[in-house]
């Protein structure tokens, strides 16, 4: 990407460049690099509200900090953009969130600046203490700083760890970044505090009154300004933080490096003298800079591809619907039917399809902040008594209550039902956000059933399916649209643990040698399936369940066939495809089986549909490996042996 119109920037290529710049040049630097930030994000889609907010920020961090010496450890990592423009992957933005590109994400392995991998929140701090730790350990003078969110700082795991640093003699730094973004509105009575904090409009307003009365006697005005940092104890008393053991400092304005730069500094000189863990209150804004995505921060919070001078603009044509917003719809009808139901998110409101639901049913509508855990055991205490928890969740989010699931759901057999979003791949998101991995989690825990919806009416119909149980079920779907067939109106449900043959073979001369072939496809790759079964006159069952398998349409396909292939958009240790095996093994019935679905690696960003070629589980990649598999050759030694 050209960087003529950057001129300061382009002479940034790590932050030892950052830090040979005089102080007044930073804020040219930081104007050039938000506008640097807002063009790349518009030619790529990514997230751009948490990385407006940031650039000051990081500016400031890498410029009082001798990175990648002293750690910096970004929570989730929506708002490191600006990170790697500064750490020398200015030139390489361009590929971001693509196939072969760099990550969204911080990843070791892209960069030595990248000092811990994430995606999911509230993890750094944990990782930022264990880090301060081993360089006291190892001898080694460096700090470590975490940068956590207002709403990452919600969860559990953060206070665990400030439950751990509190007491710990080491470098640590905290930054709270306070912009009260959140990608659904923030909730609880922890954030209701934080907001409290002098960020609030209360120390605000004191603090102002304070000068506009000085003002017109200067000597006056200039002490108000040094003991301005005192009025935090006249006004709030000792904080949350103070109480973990923390010095808290602030707030102070993120967007600000005259004040910026001198706390860093004066903190680093507090971390020299061992004066314990710091904690800094930084207020920033979303979207700052970009007018549209101030007003909407929501909105431009992971933006596709857009013009910068336009903003977003609705398409010409509607997109075709979507399985999330399939389960919201199915939510909204089924709240309408059964006044049990009630819907729960772990702050996945917009990107679970739960808007409208919480609109027409605030009353049954439950957000618990960032807490999987939280969440599913809330949703089994609910059902104890007689409700109908519905835990809208993505997959890659359920691994983080995979205990709750195990210990305060299934094994008291509570009719919880867990819609699982973004199972599979899921593109620009990469590895951190696969749901790879729920089929072979799900199966194999007593009592919890495993659907696999084909298509969007498939999806609504197992959701009622679901529901209709006395004990917990899980319903996973992909991100984004499917097989584009429409839902049915109703609430009809289908057949518990029952599959169904769509496609038969013809009894044709078998093509290039196969022997007779049945395909069990669990899950939307049933279309795919279908496509490459016509050029091998194979049999096609769309499985639906991972969990309890059809067993009786297994048996049925292995008497009329000669090999089973097993397709799913799920890790194959442990998942469909070996439940398949299992339960050949124990009829004691001997098949060859191809087990197609994902490889045993972390599969990174790109375009899904070509990352699903990369795996072959297209329709000319199943095709490939099952000709490679069963082909005439392949047949005739098999039928020797």
């Amino acid at each position: 990407m050209s960087t003529t119109a950057y001129p300061l920037l382009e002479t940034v290529n790590d932050p030892a460049d950052l830090r040979r710049l005089g102080r007044a040049e930073l804020k040219r630097l930081a104007d050039e690099l938000r506008a640097f930030v807002l063009d790349s994000v518009s030619k790529t889609g990514g997230h751009l509200s948490s990385n407006l907010g940031t650039v000051e920020l990081t500016v400031a961090l890498h410029y009082v900090f001798d990175t990648p010496r002293d750690r910096l450890v970004w929570d989730v990592g929506h708002q490191t953009y600006p990170h790697k423009i500064l750490t020398g992957r200015r030139e390489r933005m361009h590929t971001l969130r693509q196939l072969g590109g760099i990550s969204g994400f911080p990843q070791r392995a892209e960069s030595e600046y990248d000092t811990f991998g994430t995606a999911h929140s509230s993890t750094s701090i944990s990782a930022a203490l264990g880090m301060a730790l081993a360089a006291k350990r190892r001898g080694e003078e460096r700090y470590a700083v975490a940068i956590i969110g207002d709403g990452a700082m919600t969860a559990g795991m953060a206070f665990e760890a400030l439950n751990n640093a509190g007491v710990a003699d080491c470098n640590l730094l905290v930054i709270l970044n306070d912009n009260d973004m959140s990608i659904s509105p923030p909730v609880g009575a922890l954030n209701r505090y934080l907001a409290q904090l002098m960020s609030g409009q209360f120390y605000a307003a004191a603090k102002n009154v304070g000068k506009t009365v000085l003002r017109p006697v200067p000597p006056l005005l200039e002490l108000a300004k040094r003991i301005e940092q005192q009025a935090k104890g006249m006004v709030v008393p000792a904080t949350l933080f103070e109480k973990f053991g923390f010095n808290y400092i602030g707030p102070i304005d993120g967007h600000d490096l005259d004040s910026l730069i001198p706390t860093l500094e004066n903190i680093r000189q507090l971390m020299d003298a061992h004066e314990g863990p710091q904690f800094l209150h930084v207020v920033t804004k979303k979207g700052q800079g970009y007018k549209l995505a101030e007003a909407d921060p929501v909105a431009y919070h992971g933006p596709s591809r857009f013009d910068p001078k336009i903003g977003l603009v609705k398409p010409a044509t509607p997109p075709r619907q979507t399985f999330t917003q399939v389960f919201g719809q199915w939510l909204c009808d089924m709240a309408e039917q059964d006044e049990r139901l009630i819907g729960i998110t772990p702050a996945m409101r917009e990107g679970s399809g739960m808007v409208e639901f919480h609109q027409r049913f605030p009353d049954r509508y439950y957000d618990v902040g960032i807490a999987e855990q939280h969440a599913v055991t809330f949703a089994a205490g609910m059902a104890c008594e007689g409700v109908k928890p519905v835990v809208a969740i993505y997959s890659t989010f359920l691994q983080r209550a995979y205990d709750q699931l195990i210990h305060d759901v299934a094994l008291q057999n509570l009719p919880v039902v867990f819609a699982l979003d973004r199972a599979g791949l899921v593109g620009a998101d990469g590895a951190t956000h696969a749901g790879a991995y729920d089929i072979a989690y799900v199966r194999c825990i007593p009592n919890l059933a495993m659907a696999c919806p084909a298509d969007e009416r498939e999806c609504r119909q197992l959701l009622s399916t679901a529901f209709a149980q006395n004990h917990p079920v899980a319903v996973r779907y992909p991100r984004g649209s499917g097989a584009g067939v429409e839902p049915l109106p109703g609430l009809e449900p289908l057949p518990y643990a029952k599959g169904e043959v769509r496609r038969k073979r013809s009894g044709a001369p078998r093509p290039a040698g196969l022997p007779r072939i049945a395909i069990l496809a669990f899950g939307t790759l049933l279309y795919p399936a279908l496509e490459a079964a016509d050029g091998l006159d194979a049999t096609v069952a769309n499985m639906r369940w991972a969990k309890p398998l059809d067993t009786g349409l297994v048996l049925q396909l292995a008497a009329e066939h000669d090999a089973l292939v097993t397709l799913e958009e799920g890790c194959i240790q442990g998942g469909a495809g070996s439940a398949v095996l299992e339960a050949l093994a124990a009829a004691n019935v001997q098949r060859p089986v191809l087990q197609l679905g994902l490889p045993d690696v972390f599969i990174e960003h790109g375009d899904p549909a070509k990352l699903l070629a990369m795996q072959g589980l297209d329709a000319r990649g199943i095709a490939a490996a099952v000709r490679a598999r069963f082909g005439a050759a392949r047949a005739l030694d098999e039928r020797a042996a």
